[in-house]
């Protein structure tokens, strides 16, 4: 129970008395990861980041240490793994729109002109093929004639009301069948050449967790001129009407994919006394270790150097640890050295 106490202080004291340190501790998870243009990050130590990577090998000779029971690690839901190979994989984030599927569109018109008697359907109501949708009295010939649909779906567009004048000029409805749809993800020009057709996507829209799977069908020959972007599609089926045409959506595109010696979670990662670190388990307790990101993936990254196969990590978790850390460099006791 003490133990449980003097950590919580440590939590709370850290957030109190050092708010960078909470801002610097985001993991690397708020960072657009959907290029390698800000890799260089990691290791935006100026000339003296040589230096550092000579001195990761004797780091842990001064580094403090942390000893945590089992029920402890429970307690604070620190999870522990064991550092090994893993694939990285490196997304192009796109945004983009969901939009009606062109080739399942049925724009309908009337056989001749006329005046609407009777309109039997309407926006948002779906329709079973040769379904009636109005009645129009014939101009020519007065008499009536049923105004039917060509396909199953969902009414989107209505252009006729009772006694307007119908006109073979206009739609009178317009019928989508949305058990598929499009998603249009927008690609500027610097990423076109990572974007091929048959490339895997996942299509998330909001916060979702879970996305749909899809693949790019089609990249337009020319960049719009006002956006300066080219269109990727995809084409998702839509059974149960989950995407509805106007959707702002994210595409997330697999652009590269690889394995890595050694690779950890980007919720591995901490920032600690200005060095990217890992927290690695030793015989005494758990010892920040600088580390070496190299390739970066959506939520996995390699590490060059810090980090040994077979050593034991925490995955996640790992800020209860670094805040027993500052607590003890603010002058309070606590933990071995």
């Amino acid at each position: 129970m003490n133990r449980f106490v003097a950590l919580m202080a440590g939590l709370a004291t850290v957030l109190l008395s050092s708010p960078s340190r909470a801002e610097d501790d985001h993991d690397h998870s708020a960072h657009d990861h959907s290029t390698h243009d800000d890799a260089a990050a990691h290791d935006d130590h100026g000339d003296d980041s040589h230096a550092d990577h000579e001195d990761y090998a004797d780091y842990d000779d001064h580094a403090e240490v942390v000893p945590l029971t089992a029920s402890e690690l429970a307690e604070f839901e620190i999870h522990v793994a064991t550092a090994g190979p893993d694939t990285i994989e490196t997304y192009l984030m796109l945004p983009g729109e969901v939009r009606a599927n062109a080739d399942r569109l049925a724009h309908i018109v009337p056989r001749f002109a006329g005046i609407v008697t009777e309109v039997r359907a309407h926006v948002g109501d779906v329709v079973e093929k040769g379904q009636v949708l109005a009645i129009v009295e014939s101009d020519e010939s007065l008499a009536p004639f049923e105004v039917r649909t060509l396909i199953r779906g969902t009414v989107i567009e209505k252009h006729i009301a009772l006694g307007e004048a119908a006109s073979r000029d206009r739609d009178t409805f317009v019928i989508a069948d949305l058990s598929s749809v499009w998603v249009d993800l927008a690609v500027y020009q610097r990423d076109l050449r990572r974007v091929r057709v048959g490339q895997p996507v996942r299509v998330f829209v909001g916060h979702e967790l879970v996305p749909d799977r899809g693949t790019i069908s089609y990249i337009t020959p020319i960049v719009n001129e006002t956006t300066r972007t080219a269109t990727a599609r995809v084409v998702l089926p839509n059974p149960e009407g989950r995407w509805r045409p106007g959707m702002f959506v994210r595409g997330h595109l697999l652009v590269e994919k690889s394995t890595a010696e050694v690779a950890v979670p980007r919720t591995a990662l901490h920032t600690y006394e200005n060095r990217t670190v890992v927290f690695v388990e030793t015989a005494e307790g758990f010892v920040p270790r600088v580390v070496q990101v190299g390739q970066e993936g959506q939520d996995t990254v390699a590490l060059d150097s810090g980090l040994t196969a077979g050593e034991r990590y925490v995955s996640q978790g790992g800020f209860t640890i670094k805040a027993e850390l500052g607590r003890d460099s603010l002058g309070h006791a606590g933990h071995a050295h």
